[in-house]
C-alpha cells in the first residue's frame, strides 16, 4: 500500500475515474482543484481537496505535497481543435512545461517518491505505418505533443537531479463514460445512423478504455520496476477505422452506415477543404506496442475494449 497520493487535473475526465478508483483501493488521495472551480467542482469529488492556482512556473504546491509520497499529474493544457490563440507552443509551453517543472522540483524538495507524468502519444508522432514502441524516436508535431515531450525532459532532468523517481505514461486516445471532443463527435454520427464513407480504410488505431487507463497509473504509482521508465498504454486490441465504427455501433444498439470511397479521394477531399488533419487520423495509423509493461510489470488490461465501449455507450445513450 503506498501513502498519501496527490493527484492533480482531478476534476478532469481521467482524474475523476482515477481518484474513485485510487480510494476505492484504500489509498489516502488528495487532489487538486482550482482556486477558480470552487465550490461546484467538489461536489462529486471523493477525494480530499486542495485548493491551487492555475499551473505555471510560479504555481506554489507546499500546501498541496505535505505528507505526499506520490503525485500523479494530469493536469495540462489540453489539444484542442482550431486553436485560436496567437501564439499557441507558448501557451502550451507556459503550462505543460514551465508548470510541469515547477511541480517536480517542489515535489522533490517535499520529500516526494516518486512522480508519475500522464504525457501523451503525440510525443511519438501523429501517424506512423510503423507500430511506436518506448523507444522509438520522439516526433512531435503539434504544440500540444512538443510542449508534452519537452515535460518529459524537463521531468527527466529533475530525476537526474533530485533522485525522485519518474514515471512516464503516453497513451493512446482514451475513451469511457463522459468522453467528449472527437470520441463523443463519433458516438453521436454513428448513433443516428449517418452514412460514413469510410469502409475502405485500413488503418491501425490503437486506444485506451479510462478504466485501463487509471489501472496503469495506478499500478506506475506503486511498482518498484516502473521507476525511471516511460510505457506506451493501450487497450492491446488495435482496431481499424471502419472495425471501431462497427464496435461502436455494436455497443449503441444501432447498425453502422459505411460506405465504400477511395482513400486517395479523401485525402485530396481533405486537403481541399482544410481537413487534412481530421481525415489523417480517419485514415492513418497510430498503434502502440505494450508488451514492456507486461514484461516489466506483469500488467494486463482488465477490461476488454468490448466491455469499455459498452460503458461508454450506455453512458451516452443516458445523457442524450
Amino acid at each position: 500500500m503506498t501513502g498519501r497520493i496527490l493527484v492533480t487535473g482531478a476534476t478532469g475526465f481521467i482524474g475523476s475515474f482515477l481518484c474513485r478508483r485510487l480510494v476505492a483501493d484504500g489509498i489516502k488521495v488528495r487532489a487538486t482543484i482550482l482556486s477558480a472551480e470552487r465550490p461546484s467542482a467538489i461536489t462529486n469529488l471523493v477525494a480530499e481537496p486542495v485548493f491551487v492556482e492555475p499551473l505555471g512556473a510560479g504555481t506554489k504546491w507546499e500546501h498541496a505535497l505535505a505528507g505526499v509520497e506520490t503525485v500523479i499529474h494530469l493536469a495540462a493544457r489540453v489539444h484542442v481543435m482550431d486553436d485560436q490563440t496567437a501564439d499557441p507552443l507558448t501557451e502550451f509551453r507556459t503550462v505543460n512545461v514551465a508548470g510541469t517543472a515547477q511541480l517536480a522540483r517542489e515535489a522533490a524538495r517535499a520529500g516526494v517518491r516518486r512522480l508519475v507524468f500522464a504525457s501523451s502519444i503525440k510525443v511519438n508522432g501523429e501517424e506512423s505505418a510503423i507500430t511506436y514502441r518506448p523507444e522509438s524516436p520522439p516526433n512531435p508535431s503539434d504544440p500540444y505533443g512538443i510542449s508534452k515531450w519537452e515535460a518529459e525532459l524537463e521531468l527527466r532532468k529533475v530525476e537526474a537531479e533530485t533522485g525522485m523517481e519518474v514515471v512516464v505514461v503516453r497513451p493512446t486516445l482514451v475513451y469511457g463514460p463522459g468522453v467528449k471532443a472527437n470520441f463523443l463527435e463519433l458516438m453521436k454520427v454513428v448513433s443516428l445512423g449517418i452514412p460514413l464513407p469510410l469502409a475502405n480504410i485500413a488503418n491501425r488505431r490503437s486506444l485506451i478504455y479510462v478504466g485501463n487507463l487509471v489501472d496503469i497509473l495506478a499500478v506506475c504509482a506503486s511498482h518498484p520496476a516502473a521507476a525511471g521508465q516511460t510505457y506506451l498504454v493501450s487497450d492491446g486490441e488495435d482496431v481499424s477505422t471502419p472495425d471501431l465504427i462497427r464496435r461502436v455501433a455494436a455497443a449503441l444498439g444501432v447498425t453502422p452506415r459505411l460506405l465504400p470511397f477511395p482513400v486517395a479521394l479523401f485525402r485530396v477531399a481533405g486537403k481541399l477543404f482544410g481537413k487534412s488533419s481530421a481525415v489523417s487520423r480517419l485514415t492513418g495509423s497510430l498503434a502502440v506496442d505494450s508488451a514492456k509493461l507486461r514484461g516489466e510489470l506483469g500488467w494486463l488490461p482488465p477490461y476488454s475494449m468490448a466491455q469499455g465501449l459498452r460503458e461508454t455507450a450506455e453512458d451516452f445513450k443516458s445523457r442524450n
